[in-house]
């Protein structure tokens, strides 16, 4: 679990209330049912407009990673791809037969079994770059479904204001209905402006960073399987690929 996510969720939005409160306003200034409708779902309907259904569902399948981010952890996978090196070193490539059938991530299995194959070093590479860059590509298009929402999320809040305002206008023989268009207007600019800083564009650049150590990873892999094919010395790869640590 990343804490700091949630971390960073909670301190933003007690800043915001806290801040509010020394002020002398209270939470329930902020509660206003028309402008969360007018910037939730008006933010959500131009995204959805925008966005292929394949992609506005993954984007949805990977929010996951805000908070329980994929296992990333370069020293251990190099110490794996060592092991597979010393035992092919041993065995040969056929030894690897048994470390596929026990790898449980898929990109891994699935270049161990072209190893164990007999692929050619660049044909493993060209094989295993392209699924690597497919689903890269896959996820930051998810991503950037949150990042779009937090360009539409201020622009809806000022739809928002502007719809609060013209109810204020329309009301002003009525005093009693004008506190509630004002405090729409107001409110809805709050939200469209808050979820875009707080929510939509932090979700975006944290699934990016996630995504691309992911890919970082794969990498990582890839080199550690091509090193394996050529024949190279066990310790010369560990050095080659210490450099992804860093």
């Amino acid at each position: 679990m990343d804490i700091l996510s949630l971390l960073g969720i909670l301190v933003g939005i007690v800043a915001i209330i806290g801040g509010n409160a020394m002020e002398g306003g209270h939470i329930s200034g902020l509660a206003n049912a028309p402008a969360a409708v007018i910037v939730i779902g008006g933010t959500f309907g131009a995204a959805m407009l925008q966005t292929p259904m394949p992609t506005f569902r993954h984007a949805f399948s990977v929010l996951r990673w805000v908070v329980f981010p994929p296992v990333i952890n370069m020293r251990d996978n190099i110490g794996k791809v060592i092991n597979w090196s010393m035992t092919a070193r041993k065995e040969g490539l056929l030894g690897l037969e048994a470390i596929t059938e026990e790898e449980s991530d898929p990109f891994a299995r699935k270049g161990l079994q072209l190893l164990v194959d007999g692929g050619e070093p660049e044909a493993i590479r060209s094989i295993l770059e392209v699924e690597l860059i497919t689903q890269e590509d896959r996820d930051l298009h998810a991503a950037k479904v949150f990042e779009a929402m937090g360009g539409y999320s201020p622009t809806i809040g000022i739809i928002g204001a502007v719809m609060g305002l013209i109810h204020v206008m329309g009301n002003l023989a009525d005093p009693s209905k004008l506190g509630a268009g004002i405090a729409t207007a107001f409110v809805a600019t709050i939200y469209g402006v808050g979820l875009a800083n707080l929510l939509f564009l932090p979700i975006a650049a944290k699934l990016k960073t996630t995504i691309k150590a992911n890919s970082s990873q794969r990498e990582m892999i890839i080199e550690g399987l091509i090193a394996i094919a050529d024949g190279e010395n066990p310790r010369t790869i560990e050095l080659k690929l210490e450099g992804y640590v860093s």
